[in-house]
Order: C-alpha cells, then structure tokens, then sequence
C-alpha cells in the first residue's frame, strides 16, 4: 500500500461524494454545495452524472472516470489537483470506491500530498443492512460474488462458516444462480433477506429461509430486475443436543440399579437416545 505523502498546501482538494442510490431527495445539502463549488467532477458515467447535475441545476464540467480509464488517465486529474483546482469523485450512484470506481485516483492523490476528503451519503449496503432485520454489530461485505459458478461457488465454501452478517450485490441476471448457489454452501435452512431498488418506487424487502427465497424469486420474475443487495446471516455452530427430560429419568433410574456402561446402553435401547449424549449426561450426574 502507498504510503500518505505529506499534504501539500498549494493542492487543491479531492471531494469523495456520494450520491443517491434511487430518491434523489437524499442528496445532502454539502454534496450539492461541493458539486457546484469545484472546477471539475470526475464521474463513473457522465451521460448518467450529467442527468444528476441537470436535475439540481448543476453546471460544473464532468470527465470520465471509471474502470477501464482510472489507472491511465488519473494523472489527469492530479494535474488539475495539483495546480490548486478542487475536484469532486462521484460514482452512477451511492458512495465512490464501494464496488465502484475510485480507488485507485484516491490513492494516487494520496501518495501525491493531495487533501481527500469525504462527502458521505447513500450507500447501498449500509441502507440495506439497516432495515434487514439481521444482526448488524459486526458484518462482511464481499460486493459482487464471482460471475461463473466454479468461482462462485469456491468463495462461498470459503464464507460458509463466517459467523458475520454477510452482504453481496448481485446483477438481477445473475440473481436466481447466486440464491440457488448459496442454497448449495449454506444450506436452504439459513435466513436471507433480499434488498432490491433501494429507496425506488418498487423498493423490496423479503427476508426468508434461503430455499424458499430462492422459491420466491423464481415465481415472480419482476424480483429479478433493478439493483440487488442480497444478506446472509451468519453461521451459528450447532448447539449441543439436549436429551429429553424423559430420557433423563430413565437413565436415572437405570443408573441406580447398574454400573453406568450398562446403564447408559439400555437407556439408548430403551429411548432411542444416542449413547454418547447419555454417557455425557450420566458423568455429569455422577460428578
């Protein structure tokens, strides 16, 4: 990882701005006042950026700034950082460098001594996760899974025991596949909620055991469009199986007839009982 260069005081600032994800009443009044205030906006898609800027009456110049231009043409916009002019980041929608371009002209202007500084706002998998229902104390994001079902699968056999919340976007084309494969590696038992068009007309919520989401996906192919956020919850060990009360009283008995080890067989032959559980439970009682 490159390494801060001390700030230079003649650069000027480089504004990480968030953006609406859907409802643009959620653009904060800073990020508005940033946009209109610096010389130059790099955006993710400028066709999609310009109808943004129209909307709230915004006529700061946009230039191109995605993943296929960031590496080579960041210089650019240090350049114009680096002669004293301010430029704001944004991406098509939510917070830059979230499964979106960013990262690299941040670390470049970094390294450089340039000021960043964030706007923050929407962000997809922060709204989704707190409306979800699912714990929230402590969670992964993974972004977007492996587009082909070997990679996909690989990564997920390696999450399956990740006792954190897990998030991922997903493309709604590739949505049915994902559930069905993380029915495969986690189980269809495990709870799941799916978040789509955040903050939009058509905004969903549906939180179900993963088989039958899947289920419900799959017979309603209008949960198959817009912009998907998919929650996972995390993996729970089992916990350790309880023998019945009834079970109990028989080995009880049992044991104040006979030595354990016979006692502990017949209460298995009698109560259909494993015979480990109630060896376990027939020391703790002798303890």
């Amino acid at each position: 990882m490159t390494a801060s260069a001390a700030l230079n005081p003649k650069s000027g600032i480089l504004y990480v701005v968030a953006t609406p994800i859907g409802n643009l009443d959620d653009i904060t009044a800073r990020a508005l006042r940033v946009l209109r205030e610096v010389v130059l906006i790099a955006a993710e898609d400028t066709r999609h950026s310009a109808r943004l800027l129209q909307h709230f009456g915004i006529t700061t110049p946009l230039m191109a700034c995605h993943e296929h231009n960031e590496r080579d043409q960041g210089g650019r916009f240090l350049a114009r950082l680096q002669a004293g002019e301010d430029v704001a980041l944004i991406s098509d929608a939510g917070t830059p460098l979230i499964s979106d371009p960013g990262f690299h002209l941040v670390r470049q202007a970094r390294a450089a001594g340039i000021r960043v500084v964030p706007v923050p706002g929407p962000c997809a998998l922060i709204t989704a996760l707190s409306a979800a229902g699912l714990p929230s104390d402590r969670f992964v994001f993974e972004g977007f899974l492996p587009a082909k079902t070997a990679g996909r699968l690989a990564r997920l056999e390696q999450l399956r025991e990740e006792s954190r919340t897990l998030i991922f976007y997903e493309a709604p084309h590739r949505l049915l596949e994902c559930l069905g494969d993380l029915e495969r590696v986690m189980g269809g038992d495990r709870l799941a909620v799916l978040a789509r068009e955040l903050t939009k007309a058509f905004e969903t919520f549906q939180g179900l055991p993963l088989g039958e989401l899947r289920a419900w996906v799959a017979a309603d192919g209008n949960q198959q469009r817009g912009e998907c956020v998919l929650l996972v919850a995390g993996w729970q060990a089992p916990s350790e199986e309880a023998v019945p009360t009834a079970a109990l009283r028989v080995l009880e008995l049992l044991l104040g007839e006979m030595p354990l080890k016979k006692a502990v067989a017949l209460a298995a032959e009698i109560t259909g009982v494993r015979k480990n559980l109630l060896y376990q439970a027939a020391l703790e009682r002798q303890g």
